[in-house]
């Protein structure tokens, strides 16, 4: 049996995995400066925080986008458990950043401790969860990896 194809891909290179690591750097990085944010109450912080925030949710929306056009598009992937796990975990990943961002555009550097640290840190242990799903699927599934190599 052919391995899982990614359908949003560019000359048989998938497109999702290009994707993933801007919003996951993003978010991982707004929890980073959160912390640095709290120990020294420094605007640029809070304000570097809610960049990474805007900037990560409008990459995880692409990302996602492509995602479910893999998703959709092949038989064997929708049939995995690991794909339905990948996605609804990211899904709750952003909806959480999403009111993260939300809460400090509307109300400044009042959310940000400890609630906006709060939020940043269970996102950050999501995308552990959703990333070795993700992982799962590439190494142990083998969704969008080649069939054969070429000489």
């Amino acid at each position: 049996m052919a391995n899982p194809k990614s359908t949003a891909q560019i000359a048989g290179h998938p497109l999702h995995p290009m994707l993933i690591p801007f919003p996951v750097a993003c978010f991982v990085l707004t929890f980073v400066s959160d912390l640095a944010f709290w120990k020294t109450s420094g605007d640029f912080w809070a304000n570097a925080s809610l960049w990474l925030l805007g900037i990560g949710l409008i990459m995880a929306a692409l990302a996602a986008v492509i995602g479910l056009i893999d998703l959709t598009g092949d038989t064997q992937i929708r049939n995995l458990s690991d794909a339905w796990l990948h996605a609804g975990g990211n899904v709750v990943a952003v909806l959480i950043e999403l009111y993260n961002w939300y809460s400090r555009y509307a109300h400044g550097t009042e959310p940000i401790v400890p609630t906006g640290i709060v939020l940043s840190f269970v996102v950050v242990l999501i995308l552990l969860f959703t990333g070795w799903k993700g992982w799962e699927m590439v190494y142990r599934d083998r969704v969008g990896v080649a069939d054969q190599v070429r000489g």
